[in-house]
C-alpha cells in the first residue's frame, strides 16, 4: 500500500521517526560507557578480593613473627607479649582483618617489623629499578618476539621457522632462576680462564661513577638480569604472533591482495601484520603485570633492588606487613593491567565492540 501524501518515506508512523547519525553516535558511546564500567566493576571486586586473600594467605604462612624476629637475642615470655601487642597479633582474627582492611583503604600498608619503616616508602623506594628492569625486559621481548614471529610465520615450515620456534620453546620451559644461575656463572663469574664481563649482583656498585658515565654503570648491572627475563618472555610473543599471522594468511583477503599484484612485502605489512597484532595487544598489555610480578627470581638471583627482591627478604623474615603490602601491589598490577587489556581491545577490534 503506498504510503500517504505527506507521510515520509523514512519514518514509521508506530516506530516514529528512523533513528539518525546522532542517536546511533550516543547509542555507541553508551555502549562504550556500559562496556568500561563493567569492567572496572569486575577490576574493583577482583581488587577486593585479593585484599581479603593477602589477608589470609599470610597467615598461613608458618611460625611466629615475634620468635623469628628475637631468635638470637635472649627475650622473656613478657617481652615476648609486649611485642605481640605491637604488632597487634594479641587481637583475635576477626579484628585484625577489619583493621587491615580499614588501613589498606587508606593506603597504609602497615610498618615493617625488620626495617621499622612504612611499607609503603619501602615499596615505593623498589619500585623504580623493578620498572627499569621489567619494561627493558618487556620492550625488548616484544619486539624480538613480534619480529620473530612474523618472521617464522611468513616461511612457515622453513629452517628458519623451525630453529626459531625450537629455540622459543626451549627458552620458555627453561626455569627463570636456573638459567639466571646458568648466565650468572658464565659471564659474571666467568668460567675457567675466562674473566667475568659483566658485574654479579646489584643495580651499581660501590664506585658507581657520576654523569653520564653511570647511566653505563647500571646498563652493565642490567645486561643479565635483563637478558635472562628477555630470553624467558619472548617465546610467547613469537609464538602467539606466529599463529594469528599463519591465521591471517589463508584469508580470502590475503588472496585477493596478492592476486592485484601486490609484492609479499606490501601485503605482509599492509594487511596480514595489522590484523595479526590484535592478539597480541591483549597479551602485551597482560604481560605488564605479570612481568613485573613475575621479576622475583630474576631479582634474588642477581639481587636486583627491586619489589622482587623485597617480598623473598620479607619471607625469610616472616615480615607480614612488607609480604602483604608487596603482594598487594603486584596483584593489583595484573588486574590494573587486564582491565586495560580489555577496554584497549574493545576500541581496536570492531568484533568486540559489536558484541
Amino acid at each position: 500500500m503506498a504510503a500517504p501524501l505527506g507521510t515520509p518515506l523514512d519514518s514509521d508512523p508506530v516506530a516514529g521517526p528512523a533513528a539518525g547519525p546522532e542517536a546511533e553516535q550516543h547509542a555507541s558511546r553508551g555502549g562504550v560507557l556500559r562496556y568500561a564500567l563493567a569492567k572496572l566493576g569486575g577490576a574493583a571486586l577482583s581488587i577486593a578480593m585479593v585484599i581479603v586473600a593477602t589477608f589470609f594467605l599470610f597467615r598461613l604462612v608458618p611460625g611466629d613473627p615475634t620468635i623469628a624476629y628475637t631468635r638470637d637475642v635472649p627475650i622473656t615470655p613478657e617481652q615476648l607479649d609486649l611485642l605481640r601487642r605491637q604488632m597487634g597479633l594479641d587481637r583475635p582474627l576477626p579484628q585484625q582483618f577489619i583493621d587491615f582492611v580499614l588501613k589498606t583503604l587508606r593506603l597504609d600498608l602497615g610498618t615493617s617489623y625488620e626495617y621499622k619503616r612504612p611499607v609503603a616508602e619501602l615499596i615505593g623506594e623498589r619500585v623504580g629499578p623493578t620498572l627499569l628492569l621489567a619494561g627493558v625486559g618487556l620492550v625488548v621481548a616484544v619486539s624480538l618476539g613480534l619480529w620473530q614471529g612474523t618472521r617464522a610465520a611468513w616461511h612457515h615450515g622453513g629452517r628458519l621457522d623451525r630453529v626459531s620456534t625450537g629455540i622459543s620453546l626451549v627458552l620458555w620451559s627453561v626455569p627463570t632462576f636456573w638459567l639466571g644461575l646458568l648466565l650468572l656463572m658464565v659471564f659474571a663469574a666467568g668460567v675457567g680462564p675466562v674473566p667475568g664481563i659483566f658485574p654479579t649482583r646489584g643495580m651499581e656498585g660501590v664506585d658507581a661513577p657520576d654523569g653520564p658515565a653511570y647511566l653505563f654503570h647500571v646498563a652493565q648491572h642490567l645486561a643479565l638480569p635483563c637478558l635472562t627475563l628477555v630470553a624467558v618472555v619472548y617465546a610467547q610473543y613469537l609464538l602467539v604472533m606466529r599463529s594469528s599471522l599463519l591465521e591471517e594468511i589463508g584469508q580470502d583477503y590475503v588472496t585477493t591482495a596478492r592476486a592485484k599484484g601486490l609484492r609479499d612485502d606490501e601485503v605482509r605489512r599492509r594487511h596480514a601484520v595489522p590484523n595479526a597484532l590484535l592478539p597480541t595487544v591483549t597479551l602485551v598489555f597482560m604481560h605488564i603485570g605479570f612481568v613485573v610480578a613475575g621479576a622475583v627470581s630474576v631479582e634474588t638471583v642477581y639481587s636486583w633492588p627491586g619489589l622482587g627482591l623485597l617480598f623473598y627478604k620479607a619471607i625469610q623474615g616472616p615480615d607480614f606487613a612488607v609480604m602483604q603490602g608487596t603482594f598487594m601491589v603486584l596483584c593489583v598490577a595484573v588486574i590494573v593491567m587486564n582491565t586495560l587489556a580489555d577496554v584497549a581491545y574493545h576500541f581496536l577490534d570492531p568484533r568486540v565492540r559489536s558484541t
